[in-house]
């Protein structure tokens, strides 16, 4: 009976084959090489490998470029060191019998110059976040980032494209666009954030455009149905974006839109935050957006084993993501299955580096 939960039976649509439903979530964990910003052999391989039970793992996100970063020890997928890195992951999680996305990721606005030789970073407009940046020195207050030129959007147009080559390359399943939490994406999306009048700022076609530019580039070098997207369409007061009259319409107009495309899923996040009483917010993700959607919907946003097989059940969702569950519980789908009790996390540990926090959470010893 305990192998019926919904969160346990594979999942098999439009090429995408799973062992389950249980998807671990992408977590920047601040573990990479910081002078090459690459996966390491000790950490990242073995972190990864202790989590192949799940039915999809999509990894950390990964920078495409050097302009593309925003955060302390986080890994990219543009040097030759990086996919060489990222193929010893690739490599453990397949002998494990997993499947692994990487998780394609430009911060836009939250960085810092410290990251780029002194140079502003990038976002639609040149609108500062006030907000922080994980630099090498600790946190620091964002700045004014410089608003892209057509030239800019062309060249990380082909980051991305470039990306996904060197993702396919490094032996990765898939890939996923991350256009959520306030990044690059989601501030072109948003008003607060994008005031551009050309063909990327104003209408809602205008301000989608660059991810639907990006998304076409980067099916050129992997196959459609190998591309997942992440949104989280009712983040709210979080990195500068706040929720407006037309946050949720645009991305009704994003998910209905991307019905033409087979991708491997889109992947939507519940509120981060209470938006009970935000104008205009949707508080249950996947139950609104299910409807406008025909291809696979992943969902996260604190789920348990119980809310997971739910919102399975009510058919929201295919698949459920878990995230922090799986720092502390690498072995999460075999305690699923045996209805084990979870081993709390440790916060204090979420981006420190070393093992501790990151490689010492014992598997349960089933008998």
């Amino acid at each position: 009976m305990k192998n019926k939960q919904a969160l346990l039976q594979p999942f098999h649509k439009n090429g995408l084959e799973l062992k389950n439903r249980i998807v671990m979530a992408p977590m920047t964990r601040s573990r990479a090489d910081n002078s090459e910003f690459k996966p390491t052999e000790s950490l990242h391989v073995p972190y990864y490998e202790q989590r192949a039970s799940a039915g999809l793992i999509i990894t950390e996100g990964a920078q495409v470029s050097e302009m593309a970063v925003g955060y302390v020890n986080t890994p990219g997928i543009y040097t030759k060191a990086q996919v060489e890195g990222w193929k010893k992951v690739t490599e453990s999680v397949h002998k494990e019998g997993g499947k692994i996305f990487i998780q394609l990721w430009h911060v836009g606005r939250i960085s810092h110059p410290d990251f780029h030789g002194d140079e502003l970073p990038l976002a639609p407009s040149a609108v500062n976040p006030n907000s922080k940046s994980f630099t090498p020195q600790g946190f620091k207050d964002t700045v004014t980032p410089k608003e892209m030129t057509l030239e800019d959007i062309k060249t990380t147009i082909n980051d991305f494209r470039q990306a996904a080559k060197n993702a396919v390359e490094a032996g990765f399943d898939g890939v996923e666009i991350h256009s959520s939490n306030g990044y690059l994406f989601h501030q072109f999306f948003n008003k607060c954030s994008n005031l551009r009048t050309d063909n990327y700022g104003g209408n809602m076609e205008n301000r989608t455009r660059f991810f639907f530019e990006v998304l076409e580039a980067v099916k050129k070098e992997i196959p459609e149905q190998k591309i997942g997207v992440r949104f989280n369409p009712s983040m709210h007061k979080l990195h500068g974006i706040t929720v407006d009259e037309e946050t949720i319409p645009t991305f009704e107009y994003i998910i209905k839109k991307l019905n033409d495309y087979q991708l491997a899923y889109v992947h939507l996040s519940e509120p981060f935050t209470d938006v009970s009483i935000v104008p205009f917010a949707v508080k249950e993700i996947a139950k609104h957006f299910r409807s406008l959607y025909h291809g696979t919907l992943m969902i996260n946003g604190g789920f348990t084993q119980k809310t997971g097989n739910e919102v399975i059940e009510r058919g929201e969702a295919d698949l459920v993501a878990f995230g922090k569950p799986f720092i502390s519980n690498p072995d999460l789908v075999e305690r699923f299955e045996n209805n084990i009790a979870l081993t709390d996390w440790n916060q204090n540990t979420f981006y420190t580096p070393g093992e501790k926090g990151y490689l010492d959470y014992e598997p349960v010893k089933l008998s």
